[in-house]
């Protein structure tokens, strides 16, 4: 079975795979003006920003929301880089403790940034520890045990927390509630993909038509990260079994080989449509039922395939279980049977 951490090596994930956040950092943008998408998130940035920098002070704690790939860590980055501070970057799980969180805090320096991703994964103890650090910018330490114990405050430099999310809902509210600048990451357009790709392909020193683009942007799940993943690839084949030029036949070719069809499915999204359209009659079905008959596990499919499965109208939750739609049986290319049922959104 595959296990859960092993869904970010799909080419299709949102998620960074093994290092490849080092290798993806030459290809962030720097500045506010070379960011592409999230408008309204940098629009509304743009004011914070200089409004800090105008009074001298650390920029109001930042929340970014939003599926995986979308470019909350490249906007983190740019946001220290507008604001000329250092940034340190580390993730909930990797603060397992209220000590480690302290270390962190007592190394930033005045107006610096701290961006935790995965914020929604802190330890409660050490989520408890940050609300002050946040709101008064102190740390109220115990030292000593029993009757001898005793409490100090000390005190921070004044910073900006970043974090980032993608699941909102999983934020206590008293977290959510310190944070005074909120973004929600929406998935772009073909067009802002568009102009990923060519940027990537440009700084990859590639020459791409824009037939090829704009293929490649279709297949990309609306997420830049995916954008920048098939280029690579694609890039390989156009060196290996075409001319070096990244044309729309190359573009396809290799898109095929990798299982990626034109609405950005790749083999197993189209397997767990299959499995419950041949063996459940199109649903309803239980997740469990679903997970056990690909061998999968449930978080799995919920976190990794189901979202995009959801959003493109390809299957729906209801009440009693999963229903594939029938826009599923036209992709995958089979007679629909059954019913147009009402759809609820309730959570099984």
């Amino acid at each position: 079975m595959q296990g859960y951490e092993d869904i970010d090596e799909r080419i299709v994930s949102g998620s960074a795979a093994d290092g490849e956040e080092r290798a993806e950092h030459s290809l962030r943008p720097q500045t506010l003006s070379e960011y592409i998408g999230q408008k309204t998130a940098t629009d509304n940035l743009k004011v914070f920003i200089e409004a800090a920098k105008m009074r001298g002070e650390a920029l109001d704690h930042v929340l970014f929301y939003g599926p995986p790939g979308l470019g909350k860590t490249t906007l983190a980055g740019i946001i220290a880089n507008e604001l000329d501070v250092d940034i340190r970057i580390t993730s909930g799980p990797a603060i397992a403790r209220a000590g480690d969180l302290a270390a962190i805090l007592t190394n930033l320096n005045e107006n610096d940034v701290l961006f935790i991703d995965e914020i929604h994964r802190l330890n409660r103890s050490v989520e408890e520890v940050l609300y002050s650090a946040m709101e008064d910018f102190a740390l109220d330490i115990i030292i000593g045990k029993g009757p001898a114990a005793r409490s100090i405050r000390l005190d921070l430099a004044k910073f900006t927390l970043i974090g980032a999310t993608t699941r909102a809902g999983s934020l206590s509210a008293p977290l959510r509630d310190r944070f005074g600048v909120v973004c929600k990451f929406e998935n772009y357009t073909t067009d802002e993909l568009k102009l990923i790709a060519s940027r990537t392909a440009g700084l990859l020193g590639a020459e791409i038509d824009d037939d090829a683009l704009t293929e490649i942007a279709i297949r990309s799940r609306g997420t830049p990260r995916i954008v920048n993943r098939l280029l690579k690839r694609i890039r390989d084949f156009s060196q290996v079994l075409g001319t070096g030029r990244i044309d729309i036949d190359v573009t396809k070719k290799a898109l095929d080989a990798l299982e990626v069809d034109d609405m950005g499915l790749e083999h197993l999204d189209r397997e767990i449509l299959r499995v419950i359209i041949e063996r459940f009659g199109g649903g309803p079905v239980g997740i469990d039922t679903i997970a056990a008959a690909i061998g999968e596990e449930r978080i799995t499919i919920e976190d990794a395939y189901e979202p995009y499965l959801i959003q493109s109208g390809f299957l729906h939750r209801t009440q009693k279980g999963r229903v594939v739609s029938e826009l599923a049986y036209k992709h995958l290319g089979l007679e629909f049977a059954g019913e147009q049922i009402e759809m609820d959104t309730h959570q099984e």
